[in-house]
């Protein structure tokens, strides 16, 4: 959870990949995270923005944030990425992510790395869906 000062400005439901290449790791071949890519919608079911490698979040009123990991916590739901709390370390434009402080990434399904054997040099995209809130303390 973000600090108590912290209050929600808002909340979007992201669908999209993680996107995972095959790598050589300590002498084992194995996945490893290379970026997001999805699109962010309200609660309405329009779409509002995009996240990418960054991690950035974009907003179509212009305004971006680009998120730093603090904490990170297994997700209830098996094979789903991990829940995540992200500071706010860059901001772009002047909407409503250019004063946001905290990130947090929940509700996850999908999106962990595969399992078992890849070719080194193999990009795979796992589908995912995730919750991200955006806190402020600022009015």
């Amino acid at each position: 959870m973000p600090p108590t000062n912290e209050h929600a400005v808002l909340t979007v439901q992201g669908r999209g990949v993680q996107i995972y290449s095959c790598n050589l790791v300590s002498g084992t071949v194995q996945w490893v995270f290379v970026a997001p890519a999805a699109r962010l919608f309200d609660k309405d079911g329009v779409e509002v923005g995009t996240h990418g490698d960054g991690p950035v979040w974009h907003l179509q009123d212009g305004s971006s944030v680009y998120g730093q990991v603090v904490t990170k916590s297994s997700s209830p739901v098996t094979g789903a990425v991990p829940w995540l709390l992200l500071k706010g370390v860059k901001f772009d434009g002047t909407g409503v992510l250019s004063k946001v402080e905290f990130v947090r990434r929940t509700e996850t399904k999908g999106g962990a790395a595969p399992g078992g054997a890849c070719d080194v040099g193999a990009l795979t995209r796992v589908p995912y869906e995730a919750t991200y809130t955006f806190y402020s303390s600022k009015n």
